[in-house]
């Protein structure tokens, strides 16, 4: 149902691979990526460092409270957002990082280029979680070109809008549901990611559903070593519909979750209009926007 992709053949441009990615993009907008160059361990020990960072004591964490900025770079309480306006505000808790821009760059009072906020402790979080985005990047990018590929473009015909990537690293921390959850209390409510492309690394437990094409709900699980990869509006608007954004969920149930999403987005002034439009739309626009309605401290009215 949804296809499992080796990495090694799709940067190869190996034809089957390429047939299963496009299936799976038009179809249910989501892959299972395995045969990286991020191994089992060193996924693992990322979502380990993310858990310390979680499990510790809520004053600590708030010294780098996200609420207190115009952006989402730091850690984000429970209930800090909302990605759905009929549901209850989620009830994970979220640690944000992205790429902040030199303060020469005419662009870098963006919130979407903001600095990051790095806690104290654990010992050692920053720089494990700095050069795991570094890495999570590389790779999205070539998936990012074998898509192009497999939906019939040139293989950069998105890549080369990344000079300045909008691109997001996030620990998710799903505490088990609460007895008092309701059915609009969700770990994190229906949606479907705003930007390009998600990977998404998890501790192999069950709790992500997607929504296919009938309405019902399916179960996804990734495992050690194998990311789940799935595409936002964005994408599917800059591939003129060819790649499709699917709604997702976790309800949650009565064990903890962590999960590791690498939102990859183009530079703020990319045009992700599909080829051909007369009408330009602005990636930092449509982000911004998004981010605007979800995160509590950042909404506008």
């Amino acid at each position: 149902m949804i296809p499992r992709i080796d990495f090694q053949k799709l940067a190869a441009g190996d034809t089957d691979t390429l047939q299963a990615v496009a299936f799976g993009a038009r179809d249910t907008g989501f892959l299972l990526l395995e045969n990286t160059p991020i191994s089992a361990a060193r996924q693992q020990a990322v979502l380990a460092a993310y858990l310390r960072f979680f499990r510790q004591d809520p004053a600590v964490k708030s010294e780098v409270d996200m609420a207190r900025t115009g952006s989402n770079r730091g850690w984000g309480a429970s209930r800090s957002e909302q990605v759905d306006p009929v549901s209850n505000p989620d009830y994970k808790e979220v640690f944000d990082c992205g790429v902040p821009l030199p303060e020469t760059d005419p662009l870098s009072d963006l919130p979407v280029y903001a600095p990051n906020l790095w806690p104290s402790s654990p010992a050692g979080f920053r720089q494990t979680i700095e050069a795991y985005f570094l890495e999570a990047r590389e790779v999205a990018m070539e998936v990012l070109r074998g898509i192009a590929w497999a939906i019939g473009h040139d293989a950069d015909a998105f890549a080369d809008k990344f000079a300045r990537p909008m691109a997001l690293l996030r620990g998710n921390y799903y505490p088990p549901r609460p007895i008092w959850a309701g059915d609009r209390d969700f770990g994190i409510a229906t949606h479907t990611d705003y930007g390009c492309l998600t990977l998404l690394a998890t501790d192999g437990r069950g709790g992500l559903e997607v929504e296919l094409r009938d309405g019902s709900w399916h179960s996804v699980q990734g495992g050690a070593g194998v990311f789940i990869i799935n595409f936002g509006e964005m994408l599917e608007m800059w591939s003129g519909g060819a790649v499709k954004a699917t709604p997702h969920r976790v309800v949650g149930d009565a064990e903890e979750r962590i999960s590791a999403p690498l939102f990859f987005n183009p530079d703020y002034e990319a045009n992700v209009a599909p080829s051909g439009s007369d009408n330009p739309i602005s990636a930092g626009q449509h982000l911004s926007r998004r981010y605007a309605e979800t995160y509590l401290h950042m909404k506008n009215g």
